[in-house]
């Protein structure tokens, strides 16, 4: 299943065709694949190049770790997110190495982060679907991630499933178009709210 988005303007094609599905196949991911997606994350940019994400990564067959970030998810996401063969935690460290002072771009960077896999993973077939709905304090006690580092976002990771096998309404979610707001909603000019000149505006 393919659901390329619908552009006004050209963009890379990995761009174009990168989704987040709510169905998977059951098919285990690669080692080197998922090598792959965090060699990609490792290379985002970052503020003073702090690099300030860490990855907690639950492969299905590491059956105990899956299944504590899996209590972790609100039950929406548990109906569906429980048959993706990987699910991972992005973490966010919120002080600088060099000084100690807060980092106030540390979940911006963290966010470069998780953007660079996911181009990595529509490169590779898979698809991933990132998830706010997670007890953060209960990731944080399950995982034992320290003071000093923030739960930011469950990820789901994998092949894409048949979506005629999703139950409804995941299925109707499955198939719904891909929307965004227009260009002149978030690219403004010489003051807020003001459309761009690169939009005619």
């Amino acid at each position: 299943m393919e659901k390329p988005a619908v552009i006004t303007y050209p963009i890379h094609d990995l761009v174009r065709r990168r989704w987040s599905p709510v169905g998977f196949a059951d098919r285990p991911v690669e080692r080197e694949k998922l090598l792959s997606l965090f060699e990609a994350a490792r290379w985002a940019a970052s503020s003073f190049n702090e690099q300030p994400w860490r990855f907690i990564v639950c492969p299905k067959n590491d059956a105990e770790a899956y299944g504590r970030l899996l209590g972790c998810l609100v039950p929406q996401n548990v109906a569906w997110a429980q048959h993706a063969p990987v699910l991972m935690l992005t973490v966010a460290k919120l002080r600088f190495s060099h000084n100690d002072l807060p980092n106030r771009h540390a979940w911006h960077d963290v966010g470069q982060a998780i953007a660079t896999l996911l181009v990595q993973a529509t490169a590779l077939g898979l698809h991933a679907h990132q998830m706010a709905g997670f007890d953060a304090a209960r990731a944080r006690g399950a995982f034992g991630i320290p003071d000093g580092f923030e739960p930011v976002a469950a990820v789901a990771l994998g092949y894409l499933g048949d979506p005629q096998a999703l139950p409804e309404p995941l299925k109707e979610r499955e198939f719904r178009p891909r929307q965004r707001k227009p260009l002149n909603d978030m690219v403004f000019g010489g003051r807020w709210s003001a459309p761009s000149l690169l939009l005619g505006g």
